[in-house]
């Protein structure tokens, strides 16, 4: 009888082995299976366990205190030479930006000299009008939520030729061919706001646009507003001048 129980014993505990090696190699596997998974969602999304660019992991409040010094220095003339050398290694693996622009598709309005910046800070999108669509804000999504990007400025700039089409379209009604008609309707709103005798009409319609995104930016859910209502994401507005290449922040 203690014979037969001790094999009982002994076959139970072989099958609990057998279990326990079965559930081991299948937790192995799910967890591989999982891991390979996100290694792919990393390497597509851009994303490093450690940041290529270190000094990028800032505060909202710290990232706009260095973006707004780059523009100083770039209208001081003090700008840093451009050396793409020491960062392109580091760049291989992923990036972090520490800002988002979105800013005017103006060949005269180039983020990255305007806060004298290198390649791999700036996390740039850039439309005529700099307006938002839902390919932007899906845009400015990726940069906040997976590259961690704790701030974005809408940069709109003087003598915006996008604002100036617009003001066309809502007091002559003009029509533009093409495409081109779906910008000055888009940015509508912000010439409706801005009174017809305003006497610097084109500025001010230019500051209410970047004004009027920003609080579109703020609002989207459920993602950005988030985000903001978390203050990991600073969202601000800035107006560049083509005269002196200095920005103003507006909102």
């Amino acid at each position: 009888m203690c014979q037969a129980s001790n094999e009982q014993e002994n076959t139970h505990l072989q099958q609990n082995q057998q279990r326990r090696s079965f559930l081991k190699m299948a937790v192995a596997s799910s967890l591989g299976l999982g891991i390979a998974a996100a290694d792919k969602v990393m390497a597509t999304s851009g994303v490093v366990t450690t940041p290529p660019q270190p000094e990028n992991v800032l505060t909202p409040e710290a990232a706009l205190e260095r973006l707004m010094a780059g523009n100083e220095r770039y209208v001081a003339g003090q700008s840093t030479p451009l050396n793409f050398k020491h960062e392109r290694a580091a760049l291989v693996s992923g990036q972090n930006p520490y800002a988002s622009i979105l800013s005017c598709a103006d060949s005269r309005v180039g983020p990255e000299f305007s806060f004298d910046e290198q390649r791999g800070d700036l996390f740039v999108a850039r439309v005529a009008g700099n307006y938002l669509t839902t390919d932007f804000v899906a845009t400015l999504e990726y940069a906040a939520l997976v590259l961690h990007t704790p701030l974005i400025m809408v940069l709109g700039h003087q003598s915006c030729g996008a604002i100036q089409a617009a003001i066309d379209a809502v007091d002559n009604s003009t029509q533009f061919p093409g495409h081109i008609q779906s910008i000055a309707s888009a940015l509508a709103p912000a010439v409706r706001a801005i009174d017809k005798k305003s006497e610097n009409r084109i500025d001010d319609v230019v500051e209410m646009n970047v004004i009027q995104n920003v609080r579109e930016l703020k609002k989207q859910t459920p993602i950005l507003s988030r985000l903001v209502a978390e203050k990991k994401l600073l969202v601000v507005g800035g107006v560049y001048s083509l005269k002196t290449g200095k920005v103003d922040l507006v909102a």
